[in-house]
């Protein structure tokens, strides 16, 4: 049993890239040749959003946005810390303060209501809230809420924070391609929205590869710039100072057979899902995920929560026993990563963070997953006795 299965997905498609791939060793361009163009005009318009802009991966996604927003140092950005360390690197390397808020225990989404209250607590200075251990508070800029495990941030709440204190919001996409919020697509939330094509996401490529979103004309051409060393009208003529963040013509290849089935795609995640809903209804002991009244997942992963936290581990083992195979998202959240230690921050800071990375795991989740290994799934959970 694969808990990723790419060969089912290439099989189907292998003749289209291998003929995309053809045609790029012909023209030669192998660096922002004429796919980079087509991807980015083909998954604009499926996200709705008016610019797409292809870059090398997901983290540059999110670098080059903050890049463009101006973001250095004595800036602060509010973001989760229950998240791939990427969504806060990107604050560090451009030495601003990433500044964590607690989640909603269902969604596992960035919590609108704790995001206002840090907000108020850094405005003001005052207050119980668990903030940097700085000698001077960082002054909130903007806020990258992340679309965990597939389902889209409660951007209604958290876009009407952000403009009632004046700041900036980045959708963090990378597991949202494809989902929906109220027939309103991931990727064209917030500011800018960014994403990633890492192979295991809905929308993978066949290396690293990312994109970022915008409908703000501006901030599309800033962005362009800076994937190229800072570019202006030629490539040495320098304007700014950029990165290297593009994406290669291979790569936008693979993107656009992919694509093609990839609407597909995302409906036979959805029908797995409500399989694996269905099949895991009666357990008491496992939580099934929570999608939100008007959200649709594009189920990235399929994560359930251990009733107990004690009982994960347990269960884990008793999985691989049966020959399922199983991953944790993330079991140590940002506040407790080394790398931000200089944060200042501890275990029980952040309880809900903390309380769902001790209790989640992930089960296979893929387009071509069978019935049969969803029911052998199902079977070997509901088997599970407590020692």
């Amino acid at each position: 049993m694969q808990f990723i299965d790419l060969k089912a997905q290439q099989a189907r498609i292998r003749e289209d890239i291998e003929a995309r791939l053809k045609v790029i060793l012909d023209h030669g361009r192998y660096v922002m040749g004429p796919e980079i163009d087509e991807i980015e005009e083909s998954l604009a318009n499926f996200s709705g959003a008016k610019y797409g802009l292809g870059c090398a991966s997901g983290t540059d996604a999110l670098l080059l946005a903050l890049l463009a927003k101006g973001i250095g140092p004595g800036d602060a950005i509010l973001t989760t810390p229950f998240t791939f360390i990427a969504t806060a690197e990107v604050v560090s390397l451009l030495n601003a303060v990433p500044v964590f808020v607690d989640i909603d225990p269902k969604t596992f989404n960035m919590d609108p209501a704790a995001l206002e209250k840090t907000i108020l607590a850094m405005e003001s200075g005052a207050g119980d809230l668990p903030l940097p251990k700085t000698d001077n508070l960082p002054k909130p800029k903007g806020i990258i809420a992340v679309d965990l495990f597939g389902q889209v941030a409660d951007y209604a709440r958290i876009e009407a924070i952000a403009e009632k204190h004046g700041l900036f919001v980045v959708e963090d996409a990378a597991q949202s391609f494809g989902g929906l919020q109220n027939g309103k697509r991931a990727c064209s939330f917030g500011d800018v929205a960014c994403t990633s094509f890492f192979p295991a996401k809905p929308l993978g490529c066949y290396g690293d590869g990312g994109m970022c979103f915008t409908d703000d004309e501006e901030l599309d051409k800033i962005m362009r710039s800076l994937r190229m060393h800072g570019q202006g009208d030629d490539r040495y003529d320098n304007v700014r100072i950029g990165i290297n963040g593009r994406i290669d013509s291979f790569q936008a290849a693979v993107l656009i057979s992919k694509f093609s089935i990839f609407p597909e795609e995302l409906d036979l995640r959805q029908k797995a899902a409500e399989r694996y809903n269905s099949l895991l209804a009666g357990s008491d002991k496992v939580v099934t995920p929570f999608v939100e009244e008007g959200n649709q997942s594009a189920w990235a992963q399929y994560t359930l929560k251990a009733a107990k936290p004690e009982w994960r581990d347990q269960l884990l083992k008793h999985l691989q026993e049966q020959g399922v195979p199983t991953a944790v998202y993330y079991p140590k959240p940002l506040h407790r990563q080394d790398a931000f230690a200089d944060l200042g921050y501890a275990k029980g800071d952040f309880p809900v963070s903390d309380d769902c990375a001790a209790r989640v795991f992930s089960l296979p989740m893929h387009p071509y997953i069978s019935e049969e290994d969803q029911e052998a799934v199902a079977k070997a959970i509901l088997s599970f006795e407590v020692k």
